[in-house]
């Protein structure tokens, strides 16, 4: 799918760049499935940018902020959820080259496909441009989520929101404790009980995997805490 001069205004104008390389810009665009010319290694650039600008930013705008915090924030920030949903916003699935197959299968709206593909354009334009002009624009993309607190709340996981809970007001760690496991190997469950003992709490859980028993354990206690 070779883009127009109005598909590619509208897309330069949602990304906030307008290339000098217009070949970088395909580059960017193109999926693996269309051969060997395409935007794996932009991606791998790409990648590294979008961590130092989303770090950097975090660093600055929480300057109180433990390592552990910014690091979660992180990470929420860059997943692929979040990468292909800012993808979406900018319609980027409309504008990529694709093979057959991956065009038949709904490659456009794939997220992995979404998120790379940002990367990617992320590395074309610093290659483009300069280092601190690449910054600038993929600043832009992610400054609205920076102080996203109810997205970056929902995306932690129950044992970690239960910690941050404890720690917050000086309360002593959770513990986790492996009560029971029944079950034939491949059918095995795990029963987790997970203890406040400063709030006087306990909650047990059951689930497949220890893991998940210890998450849905914490979330019961937080949810009373809460």
């Amino acid at each position: 799918m070779s883009l127009n001069p109005s598909q590619i205004r509208a897309l330069q104008q949602a990304l906030g760049y307008e290339f000098q390389d217009s070949s970088l810009l395909s580059l960017a665009l193109s999926h693996r499935s269309i051969g060997a010319r395409n935007n794996e290694r932009l991606e791998f650039l790409g990648d590294s940018l979008v961590n130092h600008v989303v770090a950097e930013a975090l660093y600055k705008q929480y300057p109180t902020a433990p390592e552990g915090e910014m690091s979660r924030r992180r990470a929420h920030l860059v997943k692929g959820e979040t990468l292909a949903a800012i993808a979406r916003e900018k319609s980027i699935g409309d504008c990529l080259e694709l093979g057959v197959g991956e065009r038949k299968s709904g490659g456009h709206r794939r997220k992995s496909i979404l998120a790379d593909a940002l990367e990617a354009l992320a590395a074309a334009i610093l290659l483009d441009s300069d280092f601190e002009t690449a910054k600038s624009v993929v600043f832009s993309w992610f400054q609205s989520r920076l102080n996203d607190e109810a997205s970056f709340a929902a995306s932690k996981d129950a044992k970690t929101s239960l910690q941050e809970w404890l720690q917050g007001r000086g309360l002593a760690l959770p513990e986790y404790h492996l009560v029971a496991t029944r079950g034939e190997d491949h059918q095995k469950v795990f029963v987790v009980e997970c203890r406040v003992p400063s709030k006087g709490l306990k909650e047990t859980a059951s689930a497949s995997s220890r893991r998940r028993a210890e998450q849905t354990s914490a979330q019961r206690v937080l949810d009373r805490l809460q």
